[in-house]
């Protein structure tokens, strides 16, 4: 490793016997300067910063890892604060060694589906974010082909999201087999990036006819078999079907059918421009330990079984699956209870911010995959599929490494420190997490944003853009 150079004092010094540069392991000091990494040198190398306090040692127990880069965060604000807005999620996100998220256009009110709404965001997540935020837009019946996508899109959202099933919300309306063939057309003009929550609705009404709910709605398993896998594959292989007529970009979000990874793994064998996420619930929880009652674990599609949820660990390994995101997606405890453990009335959705990089630690480590995988799928995975990865048209410091020039987005962790999760002590608004009182592995001892600790009194920081 060539002597670094020392002329110029450098704003933060971090030295660790074990530093992930460039995706290998290394004894190394890295510097920043003005938010970057200017230089990595031995661990001892002869960098000066301007306060003592700004060059630290991690010890013996502490990693150096670049910031994780969560793609699937639901943040709310404006019109649903209460669930969830930007200064608790930003400050759930540093803690977890989350240093960028991007945000889902719902469920917010108005959507970021017109360049209007996307202002809105924007302001409301501008003085108030601790780490660095993105933005996705949306794709909903009524703005397919009045311009407003492509004018999202040059106003820098990283790419549109798509319901192909009731959302959820009224606001957000799902698109049909027709429009999502539509949206792939007019995005593909552009080059724009469709992602798509991916169940099929004659699927999803052809379980419901045929199922006798018991227990006014209450058992975990008439939940699971409501959403059956066939739900996720029919509208996979639609997303696919659009793809090769359009020639465009698409992303399933938040896989949780394993039925669906041989259609999946055809389709990028053909070379079709498909990638795929997965949720740390998904690798976590598996339906044999839900008990009924228990909505704290609702989501949509559902948590599945043992077996299901090994074979999704075997596709990320073997490259199936792309990267893993959070899908934090919370409401506030009065809906995600709605109805007395009703899994019909109670909010679909699982708030993870906070904990979802140590979740998918503990269960890599359980399974002999190494921690540099895990950051891949995180990180480095997740910065790409944005373009603020290495190789980035952007022109700005590339996100997902530690790299000479790229962003100094890091985290000190400590990967054999147990915690048992307390959802009251989560920083997200709303004391609910399905994660709560799961014992995972992993102490994050600081993040910092652009070579700025992340701490109470934290500086906004950036807000990102496509390009």
């Amino acid at each position: 490793m060539p002597e670094p150079v020392v002329s110029i004092p450098v704003d933060l010094v971090l030295r660790a016997e074990r530093v992930l540069v460039d995706g290998e392991w290394r004894a190394a000091a890295v510097a920043v300067r003005d938010g970057v990494v200017a230089e990595i040198g031995p661990v001892d190398a002869p960098f000066t910063t301007v306060r003592v306090d700004d060059d630290r040692l991690l010890p013996p127990d502490q990693v150096l890892l670049p910031g994780i880069v969560d793609t699937h965060v639901h943040v709310n604000e404006p019109g649903r604060t209460e669930w969830e807005g930007f200064a608790s999620a930003t400050r759930a996100a540093a803690a977890g060694g989350v240093t960028t998220i991007v945000d889902m256009p719902l469920n917010s009110i108005p959507p970021t589906v017109t360049v209007e709404a996307l202002d809105l965001k924007r302001a409301a997540a501008a003085a108030q974010s601790v780490v660095d935020v993105g933005f996705w837009g949306g794709v909903i019946p009524s703005n397919l082909g009045t311009g407003d996508l492509r004018a999202l899109h040059d106003a820098g959202v990283f790419g549109f999201k798509a319901f192909l099933s009731p959302s959820g919300v009224d606001e957000f309306p799902h698109l049909s087999t027709e429009q999502l063939f539509a949206a792939l057309r007019e995005l593909t003009a552009f080059d724009g990036l469709l992602i798509v929550h991916a169940e099929d609705p004659d699927q999803l009404d052809a379980a419901a006819a045929s199922l006798e709910v018991t227990a006014g709605g209450a058992v975990y398993d008439d939940f699971v078999r409501s959403r059956p896998e066939a739900v996720e594959q029919t509208a996979i292989e639609h997303v696919i079907d659009a793809l090769r007529e359009t020639g465009g970009r698409a992303h399933v979000l938040h896989l949780s059918s394993a039925s669906a990874l041989a259609a999946i793994r055809a389709a990028k064998a053909e070379g079709l421009r498909l990638t795929v996420e997965t949720c740390p619930h998904y690798l976590t929880f598996d339906a044999e330990s839900i008990g009924d009652g228990e909505t704290q674990y609702k989501c949509c599609p559902p948590i599945r079984d043992e077996h299901n949820r090994e074979l999704l660990w075997e596709a990320l390994v073997d490259g199936t699956i792309d990267v893993v995101a959070s899908d934090h997606s919370p409401s506030t405890a009065a809906l995600k209870f709605a109805g007395d453990g009703s899994f019909d009335l109670a909010w679909g959705g699982i708030a993870g911010l906070e904990v979802s990089f140590r979740a998918v630690w503990t269960g890599a480590r359980a399974r002999g995959i190494p921690l540099e995988r895990v950051v891949g799928w995180m990180s480095s995975g997740t910065a790409g599929l944005v373009d603020l990865g290495a190789g980035s048209t952007a022109g700005r410091p590339p996100k997902g490494s530690i790299t000479v020039g790229g962003a100094a987005d890091l985290v000190a962790f400590a990967p054999e420190t147990p915690f048992t999760v307390d959802a009251t002590a989560l920083r997200h608004r709303n004391p609910v997490s399905a994660f709560d009182g799961a014992t995972l592995m992993g102490a994050v001892a600081g993040t910092w944003v652009a070579g700025v600790r992340v701490d109470s009194d934290a500086p906004p920081a950036r807000l990102l853009s496509r390009g």
